[in-house]
């Protein structure tokens, strides 16, 4: 009974210790992404690798693919350098998952002002907006860094025929 107790302890304090870990790790990733969000509301991207890893990869609201750091920044920075040199972005949310110890999956919801102070292409001038990203961390030499991220426009008429809004609530 005493071998039982002993163990039972053990595990407890070791869950105790991971879970305060996973804390720690979750409030350096949330640095990483108000670094991310620090870039873009001072539009400028000199700073990328002190929060991407060399071999990001990420997606942008229309499909365009970078891969890379060297594309990532070129773009990016492109793109503030025009139609986002006004945008004001803003942390609303963060849901972190860990996919293993040292990789984890993080949901940003965030606001965009006036995303694109300059028509598109198609003379249309959207105005604030919200979206959500999908963000993959790799903890690297104690350091967690952004190596993968897709970012999705919220489409507010769309919302309404989510399918999990009628799934039954078992």
């Amino acid at each position: 009974m005493k071998n039982v107790i002993t163990t039972i302890v053990f595990l407890l304090i070791c869950g105790i210790i991971l879970a305060q870990d996973r804390t720690k790790d979750e409030a350096a990733i949330n640095k990483q992404i108000d670094a991310m969000i620090y870039s873009w509301n001072n539009h400028n991207y000199d700073d990328m690798n002190n929060y991407t890893t060399e071999n990001i990869d990420w997606v942008n609201v229309v499909g365009m693919w970078w891969k890379g750091r060297k594309e990532s920044q070129y773009a990016h920075q492109a793109y503030h350098n025009t139609m986002f040199k006004t945008t004001v972005c803003e942390k609303k949310s963060v849901d972190i998952r860990f996919v293993t110890k040292d990789v984890a999956i993080a949901h940003v919801l965030w606001h965009f002002s006036d995303p694109h102070p300059v028509p598109l292409p198609d003379g249309k001038t959207p105005g604030p907006t919200d979206a959500l990203a999908t963000l993959v961390y790799v903890e690297q030499n104690e350091k967690w860094l952004l190596t993968a991220g897709e970012n999705v426009v919220i489409d507010k008429g769309a919302q309404p025929f989510d399918p999990i809004n009628q799934m039954p609530k078992n």
